[in-house]
């Protein structure tokens, strides 16, 4: 399957402090940020792994019942080489579908989301996300 680590997305309560934070520390650079219905969000990279800075607005998309208290890490993806082959074994393995983020499974970003057995939230990408590399 080729698997790699690529993706960690982290709730947090101020998303521009929070960026400036990970931008002066440890110099990421900001590649891209994002409203959707569910979530506002900041991305950044080190040129290998993305780190999405999320505000969730709801339970839809978070999978959390206390989305409005919850901060910290909430999901991690890998990059694969086919979905459809990574969501067989996630399945056989015990995952359960969660849904798709994004239309089309060739862009950068797409997430196909999961839950693994004890119900954590990971994620897979055909293209990866913005800063990343194979």
């Amino acid at each position: 399957m080729g698997a790699k680590l690529r993706h960690i997305a982290v709730v947090v309560k101020d998303l521009q402090k929070a960026a400036r934070f990970y931008e002066t520390a440890f110099e990421l650079k900001r590649v891209g940020e994002e409203t959707l219905d569910f979530a506002d969000a900041v991305y950044l990279t080190d040129g290998v792994v993305h780190l999405a800075l999320l505000n969730y607005k709801g339970e839809r998309g978070s999978g959390l019942k206390n989305w409005k208290e919850f901060v910290g890490a909430h999901h991690f993806g890998f990059q694969v080489d086919d979905l459809e082959e990574a969501q067989q074994k996630i399945e056989a393995a015990g995952g359960k579908f969660f849904f798709d983020l994004g239309k089309d499974v060739e862009k950068e970003n797409f997430e196909r989301k999961f839950k693994d057995p004890d119900g954590v939230i990971f994620d897979i990408s055909k293209k990866g996300w913005q800063g990343t590399r194979r």
